[in-house]
Parts: structure tokens; sequence; C-alpha cells
């Protein structure tokens, strides 16, 4: 019994040293493989170093996209060409200006824009410019009464003129813009503060070169830009519009521009003064937008002049209505 006692104390006794021995093992295995092992010598490895990431690659910019060169200014060379061999074929003289309102490309032409003319009659354009604009803005009415001075006399289409008699604004301004009477007109100017008032006003809607009524002389050009001027809004703009654009449509007149503009409303004033004829119009309604005809012409009689015009004015009709429909973008 001692011996076996004996024995089995050696037993438990390699059996713990056995144990301990194998702990040992595993704890430097362990601690091993968290200092990332250890060479043949037993000595730590140094720790790896830890990889820094790659820098994404910036992506390669897109070019940006060329601007889109402007389309080449259309050319007038055709019409001006046109229009000359038309005067010339009738031994007249002429100045055309064209300023185009709307469509495609907007842009302006004149064949001696800046030639210098007996204004005759255009210079109510102004004239009925300004009433409509004092109307629009309320500082003018259509009921105002104002009186007749011999000093207004010239003979025109009305006669009924007598010292002392008054007529409503509005009676004057029809007899002014439709039969383009001469003495209605002469009451609108002086009640507007005479002539150095009614070129003030012209001038402020560019009339730069023209001296109407005394000595009354302008150009195709000038006329021109009245009309842009009232036709972009700056006369009073819709409410001026309204009151004016009657007076000037299906005058008694039409044999002009409007006889050779087809199937668009044509609002426009006449001169006509001996051989001179001019004619000074808005077509408002043009295939390819609205625009601005001014002719004017020396060289003929009435009917022969006003034949001369309506050719002219047909001629421009068919330019503008080749123009592309197209707008193009801003």
């Amino acid at each position: 019994m001692v011996r076996l006692a004996a024995w089995v104390t050696t037993v438990v006794a390699v059996a713990v040293v056995a144990v301990m021995v194998l702990s040992l093992t595993t704890i430097g295995a362990t601690l091993r493989a968290a200092l990332g092992g250890s060479g043949a010598t037993g000595q730590v490895a140094a720790p790896s170093p830890t990889p820094l990431p790659s820098p994404s690659p910036s992506p390669t910019p897109l070019p940006s996209p060329s601007p889109t060169p402007p389309p080449p200014p259309r050319s007038f060379t055709a019409l001006s060409a046109d229009v000359t061999q038309i005067a010339s074929a009738a031994g007249a003289h002429v100045s055309v200006s064209l300023i185009e309102l709307g469509g495609n490309q907007p842009s302006a032409w004149s064949l001696k824009g800046d030639l210098r003319w007996t204004a005759a009659s255009t210079y109510k354009l102004p004239l009925l410019m300004a009433e409509a604009q004092g109307i629009a803005t309320g500082r003018l009415h259509t009921y105002d009464k104002l009186c007749y001075r011999s000093s207004d006399f010239e003979p025109g289409y009305f006669g009924d003129y007598d010292p002392g008699e008054c007529f409503r604004r509005d009676v004057l301004a029809q007899r002014v813009g439709h039969w383009s009477d001469n003495t209605a007109a002469h009451i609108l100017v002086r009640y507007l503060g005479g002539g150095p008032a009614l070129n003030a006003y012209a001038r402020s809607m560019g009339a730069k070169e023209s001296q109407f009524y005394y000595p009354n002389t302008t150009t195709s050009s000038d006329l021109a830009r009245l009309w842009a001027s009232e036709a972009r809004g700056a006369a009073g703009g819709r409410a001026a519009q309204s009151w004016l654009y009657p007076l000037l449509t299906k005058t008694a007149f039409e044999a002009g521009i409007p006889a050779g503009t087809p199937s668009a409303p044509v609002v426009h004033k006449i001169g006509d003064l001996g051989k001179n004829l001019h004619d000074a119009a808005l077509v408002v309604n043009g295939r390819r937008g609205p625009y601005v005809l001014v002719i004017c012409s020396d060289g003929f009689g009435v009917a022969a002049g006003w034949s001369l015009l309506a050719r002219i004015a047909k001629r421009v009709w068919q330019y503008e209505s080749a123009r592309s429909a197209i707008v193009s973008s801003p």
C-alpha cells in the first residue's frame, strides 16, 4: 500500500509538470503570434508597417464644350441691288431704311439712309406719337378743346376752320392721321409747344438728323428710328399704340407701302409734296416678325410715284418672308 501511494504521488507530480510545460508552451506561442512571430534565434520580429492607402486617381476633367460661333450676319446685298435696279429703271431717286423688330437675328439695312429730304407731311408722325404718349400718360386728353387761329391755316383736306372755333383733340388727330390735314396738324403743333418742342420730342425718339416743321427736313433712317422706338414701347407703350395705330391704318393714302405689303397690317404716315413722295411704315405682322420700312423718293407724279413705292415694298416683303423662321437661342 505504501508503494502504491508513492507511485500515485509520482504519477500526479509528473502530470502536473507536463501540464505546466504545455501551458508555458502555449503562452509563448500566443505571445509570438501577437508580436508577429520570432526568428530561429528567438528574437521578436519588428512589426510590419501599416500600408498607406493608395491615393485615388483624380478624374480627368472633361473638356469644356466650345461655344457655338454666332452665325454670320445675313446679307442684304441682293436686296440692295434689286431696290437700286427698281429705282433706276423708273428714273427715280430713293432712299430706303429697314429695321427688323422680330424673328430670327433681327437686323437693319439702309440704302442712302442719311440722305436729307424735304419731310413734307412725315413731320406728322412724331407729332401724333407725342399726342399718343401724352394721352397714354394722362397728361393730354382726347376731349381737350383746341382752338383755331388764322395763323394755323394751310390748304389741306378740310376747310371748315373759322377763327376762334375749337375742336376736340381726337377730332384733330383723326384729321391728321387719316387725311393728313395740314391745318389740324398746325393746331396740334402749336399746342404742343411749336417746332422746337416737336423736334425735342423727335430727338428723344431717335431722330437725330431731322429738323421737322421748319425747315422741315428728314432722312429715311430718322423716320425708321422713330417707328422703331414707338414699336418697342418707348412712346407710351400699348396704351399709346391702341390710340395711335387706328389713326394710321387704312388711311386715305394706301397706294404706297400698304399696296406692296400683302396680308399684313401696315401702320404708316405718308409725305406728299410735289415730286417728293415718302412713306414711313410699321409692318405689324410680317411673316417673320414685325419690321419698319421707310421709303423716300422723288422724280415722279403721284400715281407713278406710289406705284414705285409699292414695288419696292413688295421686294422687301419677299426678302422678309424668306428669312429663317427659327429663332436662335441667346
